[in-house]
C-alpha cells in the first residue's frame, strides 16, 4: 500500500478499506491526515460555519441490567425496583425514575437557556417497557409539542424489543408515532462483539446495534453514531467499526438522512471498574485524537457532519480538530450525568461555546439536531457553570 495514493482516494471520496485506513492512520504524517480531512470537510460542509447546539441530556432511570464496565452513572436493579417503577426524585438510595414534574422542570430550564431538543436516555430498567416510553413521549410533546426528542438509543430499542418480544421496527414506530424525532447513536462504543463482550457483556451485540440503525432509517429517523476509543480494542477494531457504520449508511433510503453526525471520544476512566479492577485507563493523546478525528472523516464519506467531543478532550483540542475534519462543537451540555460520571471535566455555556468557536477562526452557527440552522434566540439566560 502507498501513503499517497490512499490520500489522493481520500480526497477523491472513495471507500478506504479496514486495512488501507489503519495503513494510512499508521503511516501519514499528522499534517497531510488534517489536510486531507479538512478538504473534504469543505467539500461537504463549504459554508465556513462550525455549528453548536442547546440540548439537555435527562435520563429516564439510572436503573440498569447490562453493567457496563466503563459506566459509573447505573445503579443495578433490585426486588424494589422492580415494585415500584414510578418513583418520583431519587428514592431508594441513588436509584430513580424520573417523574413528569422533574422534567417539566428541566425542559422549562432547557428552554430559557434557548434550547428546543431533550436527549431522553437512561438505563435498561427490567420493567419500563413500551407502554411506558410511548405515554412518556405522548405526555411529553403534550405538554411541549415544540420540543425534539432525540431519545433512547439502539441498546434501550434492543431491549426494549426483547421485554415486548417485538421487532425493533415495531418498537421504533410505536416510539415515532409518540413523538420520537431522532436517535442518539449511544451505546456503539466498539461494535466488535469480543470488545463488547468484555466491557458490556449485558448491552445488545454489536449486530443488534447496526440492526437497530438500520430499521430506523427504513423509517425515516434520522440518527448520529458514535465510537468509544481508547480502552481494550485493538486498532483493527476500531477501523472495523467504521466500515460496520459506513456500510449500514451506504444501504438507508436515498430519502433519508441516516446517519446526521459521527461522534468519536475517548474512554474517560475514572472510578470506572475497567479501570479498578481491569487495570485499564485512557491512553489516547491529544495528537491520537486529532488524528482518530481526521481518519473518521476520510473513512466515512457518506457522513457529511463530524463533532468534536469537547466534553471528553477540552476546548483547544476540539479546536484543531476544526481544521482536522470536525465541523460541528456538539452541544453545550446543559445536563451530561454519564460521562461525566466518569471523569469528563470539561464545560461551555452559549457565550463560550460561541467564544471558542470563532477563536478557532470559523463563524459559530446554532443548528437543531437535524442540523437545520437557528438564530440564537434572544435574551437567553447563560447556563451557570460549576467546575
Amino acid at each position: 500500500m502507498n501513503t499517497a495514493a490512499l490520500l489522493k482516494k481520500g480526497l477523491d471520496f472513495e471507500f478506504l478499506s479496514a486495512e488501507e485506513g489503519q495503513f494510512l492512520f499508521e503511516t501519514a504524517p499528522t499534517a497531510e491526515l488534517t489536510f486531507v480531512a479538512n478538504a473534504c470537510r469543505k467539500v461537504q460542509k463549504p459554508d465556513g460555519k462550525v455549528t453548536w447546539q442547546i440540548d439537555r441530556n435527562a435520563n429516564t432511570t439510572n436503573v440498569c441490567l447490562a453493567n457496563c464496565k466503563f459506566c459509573n452513572f447505573f445503579v443495578p436493579p433490585t426486588k424494589h425496583h422492580l415494585e415500584n417503577t414510578h418513583e418520583v426524585d431519587h428514592q431508594n438510595g441513588t436509584a430513580y425514575v424520573t417523574s413528569i414534574e422533574e422534567y417539566k422542570k428541566k425542559i422549562e430550564e432547557l428552554y430559557r437557556y434557548g434550547g428546543d431538543q431533550l436527549l431522553l436516555q437512561g438505563g435498561h430498567h427490567p420493567k419500563l417497557g413500551l407502554k411506558f416510553y410511548a405515554n412518556l413521549f405522548k405526555e411529553l410533546k403534550t405538554l411541549y409539542p415544540e420540543l425534539k426528542l432525540n431519545a433512547l438509543g439502539p441498546p434501550e430499542i434492543a431491549h426494549i424489543s426483547k421485554l415486548e418480544g417485538k421487532s425493533h421496527t415495531e418498537v421504533l414506530s410505536v416510539l415515532k408515532e409518540a413523538g420520537l424525532d431522532s436517535l442518539p447513536g449511544a451505546g456503539a462504543e466498539i461494535l466488535n462483539d469480543r470488545v463488547r463482550r468484555m466491557i458490556s457483556k449485558g448491552k445488545c451485540t454489536g449486530g443488534e446495534w447496526l440492526d437497530v440503525m438500520r430499521a430506523a432509517h427504513q423509517l425515516d429517523i434520522s440518527s448520529s453514531a458514535t465510537m468509544m476509543f481508547g480502552h481494550i480494542e485493538t486498532l483493527e477494531e476500531r477501523f472495523e467499526h467504521l466500515v460496520m457504520l459506513r456500510q449500514v449508511q451506504s444501504e438507508k433510503p436515498a430519502s433519508a438522512n441516516g446517519f446526521l453526525a459521527f461522534i468519536p471520544w475517548p474512554f474517560q476512566d475514572e472510578d470506572t471498574i475497567l479501570r479498578n479492577i481491569k487495570g485499564i485507563t485512557n491512553g489516547v493523546t491529544d495528537e491520537e485524537y486529532i488524528r482518530m478525528m481526521a481518519i473518521c472523516r476520510i473513512m466515512l464519506p457518506n457522513i457529511i457532519n463530524f463533532q468534536a467531543s469537547w466534553l471528553t478532550v477540552g476546548s483547544r483540542v476540539a479546536q484543531l480538530c476544526l481544521h482536522g475534519g470536525a465541523n460541528d462543537f456538539g452541544s453545550i451540555m446543559i445536563e451530561e450525568n454519564v460521562v461525566s460520571a466518569a471523569g469528563a471535566p470539561h464545560r461551555f455555556t452559549s457565550d463560550g461555546i460561541q467564544a471558542a468557536i470563532r477563536e478557532a477562526g470559523f463563524e459559530p452557527q446554532l443548528r437543531s439536531q437535524d442540523y437545520s440552522y437557528r438564530a440564537v434566540p434572544s435574551g437567553i439566560e447563560q447556563q451557570v457553570i460549576d467546575y
